[in-house]
C-alpha cells in the first residue's frame, strides 16, 4: 500500500466545492481545508506507485477549480 498527501491549490472562494468533489473519489482518505500556500490537503491510498500516479493524474487533477497539486509521497520502514 503507498499512501501520500496531496497538496492543493484551488481557484479563490473553490476550497469547499473541490474538497467535496476531491473526497468522492476512491482512494482519497480524509480531506481537509487548510491555511498557508495550500487550500487542500488530501491522504490517498492506492496499491502501488502507479496506481497513486493514476489517481492524480487522472482523478484529482482533472476536479474543477484545482490551479495546482503537489503530492508528497509518505515514506514507512
Amino acid at each position: 500500500m503507498v499512501q501520500a498527501y496531496i497538496l492543493v491549490q484551488t481557484e479563490v472562494g473553490m476550497a469547499d466545492r473541490v474538497s467535496a468533489d476531491v473526497s468522492a473519489i476512491e482512494g482519497v482518505v480524509r480531506v481537509d481545508i487548510v491555511t498557508g500556500p495550500y487550500d487542500v490537503v488530501a491522504l490517498t491510498e492506492a496499491a502501488s506507485a502507479d496506481h497513486l500516479r493514476t489517481l492524480v493524474v487522472s482523478r484529482v487533477q482533472r476536479v474543477a477549480g484545482i490551479t495546482r497539486t503537489l503530492t508528497c509521497s509518505i515514506l514507512t520502514d
